[in-house]
């Protein structure tokens, strides 16, 4: 079992910056893949951007890229998500997301909202 916990959304402007943090605990060393996906209302659940444990490589949706990073403190087991250039757009609840072979771990959620 992975647990994740997700901290940092909230309230900004359009323009803004936000941080995402999410803490992994559990067995966590055969996570291949962790990363964030965001829901709005009435839309489906979208990749945002993940990160192969093995290499590091990562991956962004269009709509993000040169706006978001990704990254990860193995010391720590956590990776973030640096938002800037936020738009209105970007409203979402941000689930951070582990993927093992033959299971996925989500974590509670949490909503960012970026205001015109």
């Amino acid at each position: 079992q992975v647990q994740l916990v997700e901290s940092g959304g909230g309230l900004v402007q359009a323009g803004g910056s936000l941080r995402l943090s999410c803490a992994a605990s559990g067995s966590t060393n055969s996570i291949i893949t962790i990363g964030w996906y965001r829901q709005a209302p009435g839309k489906e659940r979208e990749l945002v951007a993940d990160m192969s444990s093995s290499n590091g490589n990562t991956n962004y949706a269009d709509s993000v890229k040169g706006r978001f990073t990704i990254s990860r403190d193995n010391a720590k087991n956590t990776v973030y998500l640096e938002m800037n250039s936020l738009k209105p757009e970007d409203t979402a609840v941000y689930y951070c997301n582990a993927a093992k072979v033959f299971e996925r771990y989500w974590g509670q959620g949490t909503q960012v909202t970026v205001s015109s």
